[in-house]
Order: structure tokens, then C-alpha cells, then sequence
């Protein structure tokens, strides 16, 4: 538990900007799934964003916020084709469909994110972008 909140505590020590992206972040992946969780689409990805969390969770409880944090985005990876094989299974216009377009875009542009830091990461880039004061 100390290091699900020390993490969401140091993640708001990220710049505006990245502030900004993790709100949009949030916003697609935690809370369209709420609105939609009726949906099959809706509990998948509120199920991959947990799953990443727990992830970059324990990455952090054990290495810091480090850029190998993007590697918790991994259940993303599926959850994008996935939803991509659904459009044509949902109305052409509305909410919901814009819903769905929009996580695969912002999860997408997240995953390239990620892959760039993990490769930062594993070419030996290890100190943690953020570190919380006691």
C-alpha cells in the first residue's frame, strides 16, 4: 500500500506537461471505463490499466521511478488490436466510439513513449526521473 501512494505521490512531482498527459491518460483508461463499464470494452481496459498499475507499482517499489516504468503499459499492447477489431462492432458515430478511438490513439502514443524510456532504460539510462523527499 506505501508503495501504490508513494508512487501516485511522486508521479505528481512530474512536470505540467506530463502532468497534462497523465491526465489524459486517466481519464481515457480510468474513467471511460466507468461511464462504460457495462460494455465488454469498458471492463477490458479499466482490467488492462489495473493490471499495468500493479505492474509499474512493483517496478517502482523496487527500483524507483525509473524509465523502466513503461513497461507496465505492457498490457496495453493487446488491448489496443483488440479494441481496433472492435470498431466495426460498435455504432459508427457517438460517444462511445469516440471513446474507444481515443484510447487506442493515446494508449498508442503512450506505448511509444514507453518503448523509447524502456530502451533508454536497458541501454543503461537508470536513475529515476523523480525521486519523492521523505
Amino acid at each position: 500500500m506505501k508503495a501504490m501512494v508513494d508512487f501516485f505521490r511522486t508521479m505528481l512531482k512530474m512536470p505540467g506537461p506530463w502532468l497534462f498527459w497523465l491526465a489524459l491518460l486517466m481519464a481515457a483508461n480510468m474513467v471511460g471505463p466507468i461511464v462504460f463499464i457495462k460494455s465488454l470494452e469498458g471492463r477490458m481496459v479499466i482490467l488492462a490499466a489495473m493490471a499495468g498499475a500493479a505492474f509499474q507499482i512493483a517496478i517502482f517499489g523496487s527500483k524507483g521511478f525509473v524509465r523502466l516504468l513503461g513497461i507496465g503499459h505492457l498490457p496495453w499492447v493487446p488491448l489496443v488490436f483488440w479494441l481496433w477489431t472492435r470498431l466495426d462492432h460498435v455504432p459508427q458515430d457517438g460517444i462511445f466510439r469516440y471513446w474507444i478511438l481515443s484510447v487506442i490513439v493515446i494508449d498508442t502514443i503512450s506505448l511509444i513513449i514507453d518503448t523509447t524510456d524502456v530502451v533508454r532504460y536497458i541501454s543503461g539510462d537508470r536513475e529515476p526521473q523523480l525521486v519523492l523527499e521523505p
